[in-house]
Parts: structure tokens; C-alpha cells; sequence
């Protein structure tokens, strides 16, 4: 699985948390790795894989491993998205790009393996695929505070 599999996948799993009681996230955890394959129909006739959950068990480890970590860390994570998104509260955001945020903000202080210029693009590129039309500079622009 490639970092970029990996950093979808844990997005995933981080927007999903937001909607369970805290009794059911690690439930939900697991059940994600059941989730049906996703699929949609483009214009051209075409089908595209939305979703499909097909890991091996050292990569689920992993994925759980991380998410946990960044969930536990979601206060302090907020508390400093907050801090510099001017006028925009973590209360305020959208639930993908308060996730892209959270996610992001953690490997750029948190995971040493990641470049920051690396954890930022591939933020940008979640927005992108996951959220609306202005998530992309919005992402951008509150992550460049943190350089």
C-alpha cells in the first residue's frame, strides 16, 4: 500500500469517527475494514472505484495504529488549527476540511517520516478529491501558518 493509500484510507477513517458516539469509534474502526466495495458510474460510461477496503493485516495495524493516535490528539490538534485560522474555528469548519486539517497539521508535527512540504501537497490533494471548490486554498493557506 502506498503512503498515499494509506493517508486516504486514515482520512477516511478519521471523517467517519465524527459521526459515532465516543462508544462506538472503535467499533466503527473495525468495521471499516468490512465497508463494500464503492463504485460509480462516470459520464463517459466509465465506472471508478470510489472505496474499496483491501488490506493486509500489517496495513490495517498500521492504519488503526495511526488513526487512534491522531484521534487521541484531536483536542491539541484543534487548539492549534484554532489558533490560526482567523475567523474560521475548527467549530465552524467542515467536517472533510477540519479532517484534512487534523490529519495534516499531525504528520507536520508529529511524523518525522514526512516532509513538510510533502504533508501540505498531499493535504491539498485530499481537498481536492473530498471537499468543495475553495478547500484546496483553504487547506493551503491554514497549513502555511504552521511552516
Amino acid at each position: 500500500m502506498t503512503r498515499r493509500e494509506q493517508r486516504e484510507h486514515c482520512f477516511k477513517m478519521l471523517f467517519c469517527q465524527d459521526f459515532y458516539p465516543a462508544e462506538e469509534k472503535e467499533a466503527q474502526l473495525e468495521l471499516y475494514f468490512e465497508a463494500p466495495v464503492e463504485d460509480v458510474t462516470c459520464e463517459d460510461g466509465t465506472e471508478e472505484i470510489l472505496h474499496r477496503v483491501d488490506v493486509r493485516e500489517e496495513d490495517k495495524a498500521y492504519l488503526k495504529n495511526r488513526v487512534q493516535t491522531v484521534m487521541l490528539r484531536i483536542p491539541e490538534l484543534d487548539e492549534k488549527i484554532n489558533g490560526v485560522a482567523e475567523g474560521w474555528k475548527t467549530k465552524r469548519m467542515g467536517k472533510v476540511e477540519l479532517t484534512i486539517l487534523r490529519l495534516a497539521l499531525y504528520e507536520l508535527k508529529d511524523d518525522g517520516e514526512i516532509p513538510e512540504k510533502v504533508a501540505i501537497n498531499e493535504a491539498v490533494e485530499l481537498a481536492k478529491k473530498f471537499g468543495g471548490s475553495e478547500a484546496p486554498s483553504f487547506i493551503n493557506g491554514i497549513l502555511a501558518k504552521f511552516l
